[in-house]
């Protein structure tokens, strides 16, 4: 299994053998159920899905499609589901898979999404040091772009120029991220440095 669902604790330090000290994340890696398994006859291709995380199960919640799916793995309903393609052993439904998976690992990639921050400037959202001068009139530009077009030719606009508009709330991956400790009787990974994303959101961390 290249990896598991997990939710992002918060970040914390821990001191180095060397006595440095060290800002590293804490996440509650699984434990993951085997949901669903995908083959090549029935759906096109190999895969495996994880569940992570029990779900209240209320008529508001939960449709009879989803609790028919869980029903038939013979397992509680999970609130998050997650596929991985490649795995390198027999699973069948039902069975359970914890952080131990991470046990001789020493990186890890890291998916999230990343905190949604709303519509910025450019500044905040690409770094440009804006117009800079506070005399000589600017008085309502100093965190503007400035120029963004040409004159008659091309008389547009370029795709892709930067502009301000809607920051965050993307999925970002961070890879080759340190594993610092391994936690199995909480199910907790310790990961140096920070992971996308705020306390409480779910990650997927891949091997």
């Amino acid at each position: 299994m290249p990896g598991l669902l997990g939710k992002k604790i918060g970040m914390t330090s821990v001191f180095s053998a060397d006595g440095k000290n060290v800002p590293c994340t804490v996440v509650e890696v699984g434990p993951c159920v085997v949901t669903q398994i995908r083959t090549m006859e029935k759906d096109g291709y190999e895969a495996i899905q994880l569940g992570f995380e029990d779900k209240k199960v209320t008529p508001n919640n939960s449709t009879k499609a989803e609790l028919g799916h869980f029903q038939k793995a013979g397992v509680t309903p999970k609130r998050h589901l997650a596929e991985f393609k490649e795995f390198d052993q027999e699973y069948k439904l039902g069975d359970v898979i914890t952080v131990d998976l991470f046990a001789d690992a020493q990186f890890v990639d890291v998916i999230g999404t990343s905190k949604g921050k709303g519509f910025q400037g450019v500044v905040k959202r690409h770094g440009f040091g804006g117009v800079q001068q506070s005399t000589h009139g600017q008085h309502n530009r100093l965190r503007h772009p400035g120029s963004v077009g040409a004159c008659s030719f091309p008389a547009k606009v370029f795709k892709g120029m930067r502009m301000a508009g809607r920051l965050g709330g993307e999925s970002v991956t961070v890879q080759n991220l340190q594993v610092l400790k391994v936690i199995p009787e909480n199910n907790l990974l310790v990961i140096k440095g920070s992971l996308p994303g705020c306390n409480g959101s779910i990650v997927i961390v891949n091997k």
